[in-house]
């Protein structure tokens, strides 16, 4: 029953993601404010659909603020990619850069105002990243970074991406850790379980750590749901 709930998940969202896209080439027109409100709409479907037709729910455990802050996520699934943007209230999200270069979904995502991030671009690609932050939260955003730069399985604990670290640094804001289980449902195949998942707010790190700390901190903190 799961498998055939699994495909009917796929078989709704992803032409329906379509129809989003298109409906974002239009809104485009109204302004960035306007793209905003239908990527919202869009995350706000799949939590709907997620719910009704997976039986998989979001829980939040504390709360995440609002403004200029860094957001650290732990990274297990595509589900928390969608989520956050609801649960932060559309954030400026770091994504790898062949993500904003899909076809019409890709534009769409750079009208939103995401954070593409060229790995192979070494020092170039911090000081876009860089750039691009500075620009979001002096506008007042939030940045969400997903800081082990990958999805890793349920239970991992990798370690950070050295990208997170100089953003923290250039930036000079508290770090908001964020952890979530959702790879105990949500796995890269086809087939997802039913249940809750969770996503947990750690304590605010401020700025100013030095390199090594800032790491232990938010691995020990996003890691909190890895049993």
């Amino acid at each position: 029953m799961q498998l055939l709930r699994s495909l009917a998940y796929a078989l709704i969202f992803y032409p329906a993601t379509a129809l989003f896209v298109i409906a974002g080439i239009v809104t485009t027109i109204f302004g960035q404010n306007a793209t905003r409100t239908l990527v919202r709409s869009w995350t706000d479907f799949h939590d709907g659909l997620a719910r009704v037709v997976l039986g998989i729910s979001a829980e939040l455990q504390g709360d995440i603020p609002k403004g200029a802050v860094l957001i650290a996520v732990k990274h297990e699934s595509m589900y928390e990619t969608l989520e956050m943007v609801r649960l932060a209230d559309t954030p400026a999200i770091v994504l790898k850069r062949e993500l904003s270069e899909i076809p019409f979904f890709g534009w769409l995502t750079r009208r939103y105002g995401v954070i593409p991030v060229d790995r192979s671009a070494g020092s170039k690609a911090l000081r876009e990243m860089i750039a691009a932050g500075r620009a979001a939260t002096a506008s007042g955003r939030s940045v969400v970074i997903y800081p082990e730069g990958t999805r890793v399985t349920h239970g991992t604990r990798a370690a950070l991406r050295p990208g997170f670290a100089g953003l923290y640094r250039a930036l000079g804001l508290p770090v908001v850790p964020v952890a979530v289980d959702s790879g105990r449902l949500w796995t890269k195949g086809l087939l997802k379980k039913p249940g809750t998942i969770h996503f947990r707010v750690g304590e605010t790190i401020p700025p100013g750590l030095k390199r090594d700390e800032i790491e232990a901190r938010v691995r020990a903190a996003i890691n909190t749901l890895n049993s």
